[in-house]
């Protein structure tokens, strides 16, 4: 299949391409003028889009699209209003205007609902309306909703669902498996599931 990952240099993209290219499917990475594309596989096609100001072909020739773009934990409520609640919208709408048949989201735990005396509150109220809006768009989709992050590997030993341990640790590369799985099977179709690392 032909991917598109809006995220793709990230620490979560860049191991989300990889797993795909490994798996036979076509990556087509999305990056930020200034991002570092060093990591991402030798065969991915790059294009070259930013968030804030997506050309109405973006998803051109993608099969699925998969959001696991973020602002980051250090931008103000602009920034994480312009890529991760508006960039995601924008993002979706492209999706549902072009060929594409599928959409899978990175979100986060708490998304669902966010509490009001978080720090983060602002993000994952962003989050929830990024993945309000997908649910209604009409494209088949699936939402995952990894707990706290971590920059390790993992084992694939993954939980998903009602079960999740909400204080436990996500592993991004047990994430982009999850998100692989989701963008290339279907049991994860039409569902927002929760997902931790064991």
């Amino acid at each position: 299949m032909n991917i598109l990952i809006a995220g793709a240099t990230g620490n979560t993209g860049k191991r989300l391409a990889n797993q795909f290219s490994e798996n036979g499917h076509h990556v087509i990475a999305m990056h930020r003028e200034d991002s570092d594309t060093s990591g991402l596989p030798n065969d991915a096609e790059l294009r070259q889009a930013d968030l804030t100001d997506l050309p109405n072909n973006v998803c051109d020739g993608a099969d699925v699209v998969v959001f696991a773009a973020g602002s980051g934990g250090d931008t103000d409520d602009e920034m994480t209003d312009k890529i991760d609640r508006n960039g995601a919208i924008s993002l979706i709408d492209k999706a549902v205007a072009s060929p594409a048949k599928r959409f899978v989201m990175l979100s986060s735990v708490g998304a669902g609902d966010p509490d009001a005396n978080s720090d983060l509150t602002h993000y994952l109220k962003a989050k929830h309306d990024a993945d309000e809006y997908l649910k209604a768009a009409g494209i088949d989709h699936a939402i995952i909703r990894p707990v706290a992050l971590t920059d390790e590997d993992g084992t694939r030993d993954i939980l998903l669902g009602d079960e999740v341990d909400k204080t436990a640790k996500a592993h991004r590369g047990d994430v982009a498996a999850v998100l692989a799985r989701a963008a290339t099977q279907d049991e994860l179709l039409g569902r927002t599931v929760l997902m931790q690392s064991l």
